[in-house]
């Protein structure tokens, strides 16, 4: 199947705004993409990166993976990002990202179309909720165009507060946003389970609402990343139980 470019996928703007989604393969545009992974996830959570001394955050996928930003065009700033892997892209990088963090095994089927999301972050000073709809509107159009079946990746609960928030948040998405038993994935490394009394409800982190809402599921325990002192929650979402509602709601396209 071939690959969408960044020439090949339309922009997704919205009305009168400076904000475009789209993929880039710039150099330019992907170093900036890196240097706000790093204010994002080591400067504001607290991830010990090895590439910590140049000011960005870089691993072994970023070479071969598809970078789907978020950019204000009046400042020539990157405010939003998103990394794409596809199936053949997986195989070129010795697999998926989160097959680090999970077994996947009762996730990856054979005949299926896969895309993993990742390093998703937004600028502080962005997050009204319009850098989101962008990048979700970017990776809907990409699943229609290469014929997607499943989004997966790993969204990542902050452990800068300690373990009690995380928990909570686990345990009210354990209530009602986990897979059925066959689609869950074992994550390799536990995140320490004890009793907490907050709501989790109220502490889902923004990124993460907005993919329940699109209608991602959990599929299962938490990964502790002790690197990017966060647990990752591996998430799935089916082509066919994507919220379009919502979506159409979320992302106000031109048009």
């Amino acid at each position: 199947m071939q690959q969408a470019t960044a020439s090949q996928t339309q922009p997704a703007q919205t009305n009168e705004s400076p904000l475009v989604a789209r993929l880039t393969t710039d150099p330019a545009e992907i170093q900036q993409a890196l240097e706000l992974r790093y204010r994002v996830f080591a400067e504001g959570m607290g991830a010990s990166l090895p590439t910590a001394d140049q000011g960005i955050d870089k691993d072994e996928f970023d070479d071969l993976c598809l970078h789907l930003i978020v950019k204000d065009v009046h400042g020539d700033r990157i405010v939003g990002y998103s990394r794409i892997l596809t199936n053949e892209l997986a195989e070129q990088t010795g697999g998926f990202y989160s097959s680090t963090e999970f077994d996947l095994s009762n996730i990856i089927k054979p005949g299926k179309r896969y895309m993993e999301i990742g390093r998703t972050c937004v600028d502080p000073d962005y997050r009204s909720g319009a850098v989101i709809g962008l990048l979700w509107g970017g990776i809907a159009q990409f699943m229609s165009a290469n014929q997607i079946d499943y989004l997966m990746g790993c969204a990542s609960i902050s452990l800068s507060e300690g373990y009690s928030r995380a928990i909570a948040i686990i345990d009210y998405l354990r209530e009602k946003h986990f897979t059925s038993e066959d689609m869950r994935a074992e994550p390799r490394v536990h995140m320490p389970r004890t009793e907490v009394e907050l709501d989790g409800k109220s502490l889902v982190p923004p990124l993460l609402k907005a993919y329940l809402r699109i209608g991602v599921k959990v599929c299962g325990e938490p990964f502790l990343d002790k690197d990017f002192n966060v647990c990752d929650a591996l998430i799935l979402l089916g082509k066919d139980d994507m919220n379009q509602r919502y979506l159409r709601h979320f992302v106000k396209t031109e048009g």
